[in-house]
């Protein structure tokens, strides 16, 4: 069932969506060269703990997940696509890094991501990082009343497959308000004018992933969270939380 937010509580999301984006610009300023990415979780649980707000990572423990998350963000390097659990690596010069963050605030849930590189920026990693962006917002330019879920999937995977870039199958955004994961289901990936039609107040996390070879293959990493490329190819991350209103769409987790 898709709860309708009220304008009232759409404000109050975007109190916890502030939050996230202050967690992901100081986890993004905090990243060089030799910092871990435990030491990158601990920024934004300083960032969480100063704003009042709990993290919807922490202890998350979906069915297909071995373990309770164990952090606070999901840090994904390289080949590594999302749910990346933060351990003592240390970010080398040139990695692709995505930080993908959450926070529960009074009440309503938060979730955004961003990837960035570290050190010198490879020129693939910037267009594939740039790539990820566009069809983010492509995919929120899609997010108006009386356009359907399937317009906001065709729009962000027509941008991916234009730039030659694969798709994880199986994974996209999602709805969002009381909870982190909330119905509907957002693809990357579809066809337009088909699906839900959007309404004013619904609120969707619209997260695009891309990987850098044009293929879709993936598999779940030793930890049983972390999904990474088949092939070794390095992938991004890009996701805001977004409410659908009679205005236009409104972004808030805004950096």
């Amino acid at each position: 069932m898709v709860e309708l937010k009220t304008d009232t509580s759409i404000d109050a999301m975007y109190e916890t969506g502030q939050v996230v984006g202050q967690a992901l610009t100081a986890v993004h300023k905090a990243a060089e060269v030799g910092v871990s990415l435990l030491e990158l979780d601990e920024v934004a649980r300083e960032v969480l703990r100063g704003a009042g707000a709990a993290s919807p990572f922490l202890g998350y423990r979906p069915s297909f997940a071995p373990t309770p998350f164990p952090a606070v963000i999901c840090a994904s390097v390289n080949d590594a696509i999302v749910h990346g659990i933060p351990t003592g690596y240390r970010l080398r010069d040139g990695d692709l890094v995505s930080i993908d963050c959450g926070a529960e605030l009074g009440g309503w849930a938060g979730d955004s991501a961003i990837s960035f590189t570290v050190g010198r920026a490879r020129p693939a990693d910037v267009r594939l990082i740039e790539t990820a962006e566009r069809a983010l917002a492509a995919g929120i330019g899609a997010a108006v009343v009386g356009n359907r879920i399937g317009d906001i999937a065709h729009a962000i995977g027509s941008v991916c497959r234009t730039a030659g870039y694969g798709i994880p199958d199986g994974f996209g955004g999602h709805g969002i308000g009381r909870k982190m994961h909330e119905d509907p289901g957002v693809p990357n990936e579809g066809r337009p004018g088909r699906g839900m039609p959007l309404r004013h107040g619904m609120v969707l996390a619209i997260e695009p992933m891309v990987i850098a070879s044009g293929r879709d293959g993936y598999h779940a990493a030793p930890d049983g969270w972390t999904l990474c490329t088949n092939d070794g190819s390095r992938a991004a991350h890009a996701e805001h939380t977004v409410a659908i209103t009679d205005a236009g769409p409104r972004i808030l987790t805004a950096r």
